[in-house]
C-alpha cells in the first residue's frame, strides 16, 4: 500500500509541476480581472480565471520574492497603497485613478487578504 500511495503522490506531483512550467498568459489575467472594473461588486461574484493559471502565477511570483533583496530600491514617482485586505473591486479602483501599472510605479504596503468578503 505504502508503494501505490508514493507512486500517486509523485504523480499529483509531476503533474503540478507540468502545469507550472506552462508558460504564463498574465495580459489575458490581467484583462480578465480588469473587465470587472465596470460592474458594481457582488457577493459571492467569482474571477474567472483558471486553477492551473493561478498555481502557474504564484509559483513564478514565489521565485520573484525570492529573488528579491530585503530593501527595495524604488523609483519615485511611485502610488503607495495601504492595506487592501482583499477588497478586489476596492483594488480595481484605485488601478482605476491611479493608473495602468504598466505605466506608473505601485508600493502596496501588505495585508492583501484575509478581511474583505470578496477576498
Amino acid at each position: 500500500m505504502a508503494v501505490t500511495g508514493d507512486a500517486s503522490n509523485t504523480s499529483n506531483k509531476r503533474k503540478r509541476d507540468e502545469r507550472v512550467r506552462k508558460d504564463l498568459r498574465l495580459d489575458v489575467m490581467i484583462e480578465n480581472l480588469m473587465q470587472l472594473r465596470s460592474i458594481r461588486p457582488v457577493e459571492g461574484k467569482q474571477v474567472a480565471l483558471k486553477e492551473d493559471d493561478l498555481h502557474t502565477l504564484v509559483f513564478k511570483a514565489q521565485g520573484i520574492f525570492a529573488d528579491q533583496p530585503m530593501l527595495l530600491e524604488l523609483d519615485a514617482p511611485m502610488q503607495v497603497v495601504g492595506d487592501v485586505h482583499g477588497q478586489y473591486y476596492d483594488l480595481l479602483r484605485i488601478l482605476e485613478y491611479g493608473g495602468s501599472p504598466k505605466n506608473r510605479n505601485y508600493l502596496f504596503l501588505g495585508d492583501y487578504v484575509d478581511r474583505g468578503k470578496n477576498s
